[in-house]
C-alpha cells in the first residue's frame, strides 16, 4: 500500500528557526535528550529525561527501560566527587611527570659527563696501550644484540628514576561503567544518550562514538604514528638540534641524541594505549579532570576490531575512564567465531569488571510503536513511480523555497585528505541519487562527512536490496548508521517500503559478504585487504573470522537496525529534535553566542 503524501508545516523539518532552536543545548545527539525540570535530585538525569517522556505520552511506560535509567542516574551522580578526584589526581601527575623528566635529563647529563671523561681519559692512554686496547676489543662479545644496550640504560635509567621521584600517583577508583545490550529498538541508545546529555557540565573530557566513527578515529590516530615512525629523518634532525649546543664532544652528543630517539621509539611502539590516551582528550585542552567514553553498537566484525577495541578499551578503563556501552549482544557473544581467543577473553574480563553488564531485556521495537502513533508525517515515498516522485520534488523545492537559498555544487572535505562532491547542495540541506552515495567505493568516513555537514539528505532512486547489490546495501545501512548518530533529517524515494527493502527480490535474499569495514585512505589499502583477505592485520591471525560472515548474522542485526532507524527517522518526536541538535544548528548556535559575547565585550570597553 502507497502512503499518502502530507507535510504538517515545516517547523517539524527544523527549518524554522522556533524557540526549540533557540533554546538548543550543546553538544547533545537525540531528541530526546532536551533538558527537563522535574523536581528530583538530578532534574536533567536519565531517570528524569525518561520519566518527562512518558507522562507527556511521547514514550510508552516500559520497566526495563526505567530500571536502565534508574542506574544510568545512580552512576551519574557518582561522577561529581569523581570528576572532583580526577582533576586533583591529574594535578598531582603532572607535577610527578614534570620532575620525572628533569631527573630524567639530569641524569642523561650526569652519564654524558662520565662519557665525555672517559673520553678524555681513553685519550690520552690510548697510544701507552695499542696492544691491551687490541685484547680489550677481541674480548669484546661478538654475539650482542644492536639495542641491547640501549634498552639495559633505558631500563636501568627508569629504576633510578623511580628511586628518586617516587612511584606513579594512584588514581582514584573509578565508578563502574554500564554495558547495556538488548535487541534491536529496546531503547539502548536513546538511554545512553540521556545519560550523555545529562554529564554536560559535570565531567569535562566526553566523547560518544558509534562503532564506524570509533574505527575510522582508530585507523587514522594509527596511521599518523606510524608515519611518525617512518620520519625517522625528521625526528633525528629535531633531537639533533636540542643536544648541537651542549659542551660535549661529538660522540658524546651523539650517544645523547640516540638515548633520546631511543626513548621516543619505545614510546612510539605502544600504538594502541597512544591511540586511547588521544581518543578521548583533545591535545589543545587540559587534561585535568574525570572522562566518559559513550559507545554505540559495540561489535566485534573481524579482527581488527577485536585486537584495536580491546587494546583501546582496556588502557582507557585502566587509566580510569567510565564507558558506557550498547551492544546487541552480550560481551561473551561478541566473538562467537574465536578469533584471537586470548586478546578477546581479556578483553571481556576487563569489562565484566569495570562495567555492571545490563541486559534491557525487551522484545519490543520502540521506534515502531512509536511510528504507529504518528503516521501523519511522511519523508519516505515509495514505489518509484510518477505519484512518489512527484512528492519528493514537492518536498524537495518547499525546503529549499524555505531556507532561501541557491542550489549549489561543493566539495566537502572527508577523513585521511580526501574529498567528497556534493552534486546538489544549500545552506545545510542536500541531495544525492542512491546510485551516487552507495554505488562508488565511498564508506563510513563519506558518510560522516555528510550528516556533520548537511541537517537534511534528501535521497531518490533507493533500490530494493538483493544480493547483486550486496556492496551497495552495505554503504546504504552504513550511511542510514551515521545519518541517525548525527540526527540529520532524511528524505527518500523508494522501491519498496521500510520494511521490504531489506527483504531481498526476485534474485534471491540479502547477506553482506564483505560485512561493515572501516573506510581507509584507499579502498583497497594494506589493512583493509589483510582483514579481508587474511583474517588478521598481524601475526596470530585465522581466516576463520572472516568465514563468520558468510552466516549473515551480522547483516540480520544490520538490516532490522537500519529498517528500525528508518522507521524513527519518520516520527515527530526525532523531526522536533533535529533543529536543536543536528552539528549545523549546534555550530550555528556556537557561533551566535560567540559573537554576541564579542559584542557585550566591545560595548563594556567603550
Amino acid at each position: 500500500m502507497r502512503r499518502a503524501f502530507s507535510i504538517s508545516g515545516l517547523q517539524c523539518l527544523g527549518l524554522v528557526r522556533s524557540s526549540t532552536y533557540k533554546l538548543s543545548r550543546l553538544n547533545t545527539r537525540r531528541s530526546y535528550c532536551q533538558p527537563l525540570h522535574i523536581s528530583q535530585t538530578n532534574p536533567s538525569g536519565p531517570l528524569a529525561q525518561y520519566t518527562n517522556l512518558v507522562e507527556e505520552g511521547k514514550l510508552r511506560h516500559d520497566p526495563n527501560q526505567e530500571r536502565v535509567a534508574l542506574e544510568l542516574d545512580k552512576l551519574l551522580g557518582r561522577l561529581e566527587q569523581y570528576e572532583r578526584d580526577m582533576e586533583e589526581y591529574h594535578e598531582k601527575l603532572a607535577k610527578w611527570e614534570d620532575n620525572r623528566e628533569n631527573e630524567r635529563r639530569r641524569l642523561l647529563m650526569e652519564e654524558a659527563e662520565l662519557k665525555q671523561q672517559e673520553s678524555w681519559t681513553s685519550s690520552l692512554s690510548r697510544h701507552r696501550s695499542k696492544l691491551f686496547g687490541r685484547w680489550l676489543f677481541r674480548r669484546k662479545p661478538e654475539n650482542v644484540e644492536p639495542g641491547v644496550g640501549k634498552w639495559v640504560s633505558y631500563l636501568n635509567r627508569e629504576k633510578k628514576l623511580d628511586s628518586l621521584v617516587g612511584s606513579r600517583p594512584t588514581a582514584p577508583p573509578a565508578p563502574k561503567g554500564l554495558y547495556i545490550w538488548g535487541n534491536v529498538g529496546s531503547g539502548k541508545t536513546m538511554l545512553m544518550d540521556m545519560f550523555y546529555t545529562a554529564t554536560q557540565g559535570i565531567v569535562k573530557h566526553r566523547r560518544r562514538y558509534h562503532f564506524h566513527e570509533a574505527m575510522l578515529k582508530i585507523n587514522e590516530q594509527m596511521h599518523k604514528i606510524w608515519k611518525n615512525q617512518v620520519e625517522e629523518k625528521s625526528l633525528q634532525s629535531s633531537i639533533s638540534n636540542c643536544v648541537i649546543n651542549l659542551p660535549f664532544d661529538t660522540k658524546v652528543k651523539e650517544w645523547l641524541a640516540a638515548e633520546e630517539r631511543y626513548k621516543q621509539e619505545v614510546q612510539m611502539k605502544n600504538i594502541l594505549p597512544a591511540v586511547a590516551d588521544k581518543l578521548l582528550i583533545d591535545e589543545h585542552v587540559d587534561r585535568k579532570g574525570a572522562s566518559i567514553l559513550c559507545f554505540d553498537e559495540i561489535q566485534t566484525v573481524d579482527v581488527f576490531a577485536i585486537v584495536a577495541l580491546s587494546g583501546i578499551v582496556s588502557r582507557l578503563l585502566s587509566t580510569g575512564t567510565v564507558l558506557v556501552a550498547t551492544s546487541n549482544r552480550a560481551p561473551k557473544d561478541l566473538n562467537k567465531d574465536g578469533m584471537q581467543r586470548e586478546i578477546f577473553h581479556k578483553f571481556v574480563a576487563k569489562l565484566n569488571k569495570r562495567c555492571e553488564i545490563v541486559l534491557i531485556g525487551s522484545e519490543i521495537d520502540y521506534r515502531r510503536l512509536i511510528a504507529q502513533r504518528s503516521i501523519k508525517q511522511v519523508h519516505y515515498f515509495w514505489p518509484l513511480d510518477s505519484s512518489a516522485r512527484k512528492n519528493f520534488e514537492t518536498m524537495w523545492h518547499e525546503v529549499i523555497d524555505q531556507v532561501e537559498g541557491q542550489i549549489i555544487s561543493v566539495t566537502i572535505p572527508v577523513m585521511f585528505g580526501r574529498v567528497l562532491e556534493v552534486p546538489e547542495s544549500c545552506y545545510g540541506v542536500a541531495r544525492f541519487t542512491f546510485e551516487y552515495l552507495c554505488g562508488q567505493p565511498v564508506g563510513a568516513a563519506d558518510y560522516i562527512a555528510v550528516a556533520e555537514n548537511y541537517h537534511t539528505v534528501f535521497i531518490s532512486d533507493i533500490p530494493a536490496m538483493s544480493m547483486r547489490i550486496r556492496d551497495k546495501a552495505r554503504r546504504f545501512i552504513t550511511l542510514i548508521d551515521e545519518l541517525y548518530n548525527h540526527h540529520c533529517r532524511l528524505v527518500c524515494c523508494a522501491a519498496a517500503s521500510i520494511d521490504q527493502l531489506f527483504q531481498g527480490t526476485e534474485e534471491g535474499t540479502l547477506f553482506d559478504l564483505e560485512s561493515f569495514q572501516f573506510e581507509t585512505e584507499t579502498e583497497g589499502g594494506k589493512l583493509r585487504r589483510n582483514v579481508l583477505e587474511g583474517g588478521t592485520v598481524g601475526s596470530g591471525g585465522t581466516p576463520t573470522g572472516i568465514m563468520s560472515m558468510m552466516s549473515g548474522e551480522e547483516e540480520i542485526f544490520a538490516f532490522r537496525r537500519a529498517v528500525s532507524r528508518l522507521i524513527e527517522m519518520q516520527t515527530p518526536l526525532y523531526l522536533e529534535g533535529v533543529g536543536s541538535f543536528h552539528p549545523y544548528f549546534q555550530r550555528q548556535c556556537q557561533e551566535s553566542e560567540t559573537n554576541c559575547a564579542g559584542d557585550l565585550q566591545s560595548q563594556s570597553s567603550l
